[in-house]
């Protein structure tokens, strides 16, 4: 008998892949395993030599950045005695390193074009002992915790005399990259007494202490540069954030990469042409320009991150019933890992099964996973929103999903009108009418599937999401007897206390439910919280005290007023982790977190228990 099985210990065996980057023959990632008996995650880079085949590991090591002459390797390796990050570099010969900077905080390292020279951006605090005070906003952002007046810093390192020949400063959020011996440096644009995050920048290039402002109040920002074209992604001029983000070049004049009609990801540029992914109806492919855009690589596939140099690509890509990994594209392309094969040969996965349906004026796309069942047997399901709402379901793992279908339940998920993957019209039908036409979209997506499916049994669904997919849940439970039990995790209740608390709410809020908080209506119509006395189904809230993006105070809230009308719910309160702590947190935390995930719906979808005794389940 397999000692593997789906349980919510299941992910600490996986290996997980990221940051891959590629250099003449070589290829560098991060390798990431779980310790569950140290409860922490342990990174190695790998490096590949394409032409020998051979690998080289350096252990306790993240951020791999190959020199342009393909002789050196930086990394970052955590001195967690210090609480500092320390920037080394190896010979890729023999792979012997030394250290060359320690500091405190350290975001992104790049190559200058002699590798020599490293443009290291980090940021600097306060960092009082007893307060932290601030002069702008937000105070703190998510999975950064309090800003308390946060500079971003830039250096410039010499990696042999170890020296930093440069430092400058800018506000908080900016970024930079090489152009040549020149730095582009996107800044926020301010509005007034605020910064306009997340949609307008001033671009800069500074060299010798002397900047030049490019572009001012634009809605793009440098990504990536040869030192003679700058490749940007954005818009000349957004509405609102929620619209596409497009690609363009600039050599001394702006010229259209790809305008449209799906949204971009990430892009690199790569003698002259730019190579980007594209989600479009549930899949992210790769796509090249050379002149005009084209697909490459496209299949029922995410490819969740890629580097390319001189025509060669390495990236990962995910399918919904394998974890990424490491493949080259060349012309062709082709495998290099398979980490994870041997242990998905002792699981058995679950393949979605897409449907497409109309609701109201749009055609909506789903999936659904099927279990084992016998002839005659009914299962219940589960419903699964993402997050966003421009967030995407399609062709990716998802670890909750393949869990739940291995416990016999039903799968259900569908792409909403507000989803990302589809025109921008599609984007931005949910802006101001958030929880309206999204739901609708949802629940005939429900009914459509309990068509197709005869036996899914209607009478035990629960609904469950994250973020976006939280609020969702929240809405869902007080808008329909449908549901017989939600999980709701790090979602909204009231829009109002969201808009004035969440790092993002001064822009997002008003965008996504409306303008004039104080006085507009949508604030209190569409927040779950004022319809708390419909709720029917026990409903179970998870959330991460740290969570700065849907702070604590939005399941709290829902929380005491449910139980204040009587209604069942329970409140579970992770005391680590940001926004994202389903996926980051701690191994043990991410186990209790499964571990209760299963256990609500198999109490209250199949044992139809009341209580939730959690004692009892985290002792089990």
């Amino acid at each position: 008998m397999s000692s593997i099985e789906w349980n919510e210990e299941t992910f600490s065996k996986f290996a997980y892949l990221g940051d891959p980057r590629v250099r003449g023959s070589k290829v560098a990632y991060v390798l990431t395993k779980v310790n569950v008996k140290e409860d922490k995650y342990e990174s190695t880079i790998v490096v590949e030599d394409l032409e020998t085949g051979a690998r080289s590991f350096i252990e306790n090591a993240s951020m791999p950045r190959i020199s342009p002459d393909d002789k050196k390797l930086a990394f970052i390796r955590s001195n967690e005695e210090k609480k500092e990050s320390e920037i080394w570099v190896a010979d890729l010969g023999t792979l012997s390193a030394k250290k060359v900077l320690s500091a405190k905080n350290i975001r992104s390292v790049q190559w200058n074009d002699d590798s020599r020279r490293l443009l290291v951006v980090g940021f600097k605090r306060r960092d009082d002992e007893d307060f932290v005070f601030d002069d702008d906003v937000p105070v703190w952002f998510d999975n950064m915790g309090f800003l308390d007046g946060e500079k971003t810093t830039f250096w410039i390192l010499d990696t042999e005399s170890e020296e930093i020949l440069e430092e400058f400063e800018k506000p908080r959020f900016s970024s930079g990259i090489w152009h040549g011996d020149t730095i582009v440096v996107n800044v926020p644009h301010r509005e007034g007494s605020k910064p306009a995050l997340f949609k307008f920048w001033d671009i800069y290039l500074w060299k010798d202490c002397e900047e030049e402002k490019l572009f001012e109040r634009v809605s793009f920002e440098a990504v990536d540069s040869d030192g003679k074209t700058i490749l940007l992604r954005g818009k000349r001029e957004k509405k609102f954030m929620s619209e596409h983000d497009w690609l363009y070049l600039w050599d001394g004049e702006l010229k259209p990469v790809y305008e449209g009609p799906l949204d971009t990801g990430s892009a690199k540029l790569d003698n002259g042409k730019v190579y980007f992914t594209v989600p479009d109806a549930g899949r992210v492919n790769l796509y090249l320009w050379d002149g005009e855009a084209k697909p490459i690589i496209v299949g029922d596939h995410w490819i969740m991150g890629f580097d390319v140099h001189d025509g060669r690509v390495a990236l990962l890509i995910e399918t919904a019933t394998r974890l990424r990994e490491l493949y080259l594209y060349d012309g062709e392309l082709k495998q290099l890992t398979d980490y994870n094969g041997p242990i998905f040969e002792k699981l058995k996965t679950f393949e979605p099964r897409p449907f497409r349906f109309k609701s109201k004026d749009l055609e909506i796309d789903g999936w659904y996973i099927k279990p084992e069942l016998k002839d005659d047997e009914k299962a219940p399901v589960i419903v699964f929103v993402h997050g966003g709402p421009k967030g995407m379901y399609g062709h990716y793992f998802k670890y909750e999903m393949q869990l739940m279908a291995s416990k016999g339940y039903y799968v259900l998920f569908v792409n909403p009108r507000g989803s990302d993957g589809y025109d921008e019209d599609f984007a931005l039908r949910v802006l101001e009418r958030t929880g309206l036409e999204d739901f609708e979209d949802i629940m005939t997506g429900i009914e459509e599937f309990l068509k197709l499916e005869p036996q899914a049994d209607r009478e035990r669904v629960g609904i469950t999401g994250i973020s976006y997919g939280g609020f969702m849940t929240n809405w869902a439970v007080t808008q329909s007897d449908l549901f017989k039990a939600g999980i709701s995790e790090n979602g909204i209740s009231y829009w109002l206390t969201s808009h004035a608390f969440s790092d993002i709410g001064l822009w997002y809020d008003v965008e996504v439910i409306g303008a004039n908080p104080l006085e507009n209506e949508n604030y209190r119509k569409l927040s779950p919280l004022f319809y708390a006395k419909n709720v029917k189904a026990p409903l179970l809230l998870i959330h991460s005290l740290e969570d700065y993006r849907c702070p604590l105070d939005q399941s709290l809230m829902f929380y005491n007023v449910l139980r204040d009308m009587g209604k069942e719910a329970y409140i579970a309160i992770f005391k680590r982790g940001a926004h994202g702590h389903s996926i980051r947190g701690k191994p043990k935390h991410r186990a209790k977190r499964y571990k209760l995930f299963v256990e609500f719906f198999e109490r209250k979808l199949k044992k139809y228990e009341e209580g939730f005794d959690v004692e009892e389940i985290l002792k089990s």
